[in-house]
């Protein structure tokens, strides 16, 4: 009985999790511009595109190890010696990167954002992003989730209150997938994965996080 307990204790959290997600996501559509029926097809696009990698091309690589999870112990970083040769393929996820990116250039083509203060707010995002993500052996590379896009908000409603949430988003897409994953692909090649994926940490990776939160608080 406990146990039949926790299981409908689970999936009743885990549904209310869900329809959380999915509410904070329509108000950030809703805020940009999309409407119900668009907003869902993104929605979807997105979940489905998580799990599509487009390899880009391949990096020789100096294996130094490999990441090992073993049930009940610690995930930890074992070391290869010596060092041996190997390459690691760079892809693009079509639902943490090219959906983020396609949004961008809809955004764009239809506000009327001053094109100046826009790489301004990028490029300051992505030196911010730079120094706040660091490459993690067998895992990519780590951010705080929050810092990006409370900057990118802040920037929006400073330099285009006007079009604060679809300013934020763009800021955070590209300020993001510039500083954290563009100028960090130098230090991929020693992280021991055989592909490194740009926006591929599941559906809600850092890229897609950013532009979502950016214009929830624009």
């Amino acid at each position: 009985m406990p146990v039949i307990s926790l299981t409908i204790f689970f999936l009743i959290a885990l549904f209310l999790v869900a329809m959380v997600q999915i509410e904070v996501l329509e108000v950030a559509f809703s805020k940009l511009g999309l409407t119900p029926e668009s907003s869902l097809m993104i929605l979807l696009g997105t979940l489905i595109g998580s799990g599509v990698n487009l390899p880009i091309y391949a990096l020789k690589a100096k294996i130094t190890g490999h990441f090992v999870e073993s049930p009940g112990k610690a995930p930890t970083w074992e070391i290869y010696q010596p060092i041996r040769e190997g390459k690691i393929v760079i892809a693009i996820n079509v639902g943490g990167c090219l959906i983020p990116l396609g949004l961008c250039l809809f955004f764009f083509s239809q506000q009327a954002l001053e094109p100046i203060r826009l790489v301004l707010a990028i490029l300051t995002l992505a030196v911010l992003s730079y120094k706040i993500s660091q490459p993690i052996p067998g895992r990519g590379v780590a951010m705080p989730i929050f810092i990006a896009p409370l900057v990118a908000a802040a920037l929006a409603l400073t330099l285009d209150p006007a079009h604060a949430a679809q300013f934020a988003y763009i800021c955070g897409v590209l300020g993001v997938l510039l500083g954290a994953d563009i100028l960090h692909l130098k230090d991929i090649s020693g992280l021991g994965s055989p592909i490194a994926s740009i926006g591929g940490a599941g559906t809600f990776d850092g890229i897609f996080l950013t532009g979502i939160i950016a214009a929830l608080l624009a």
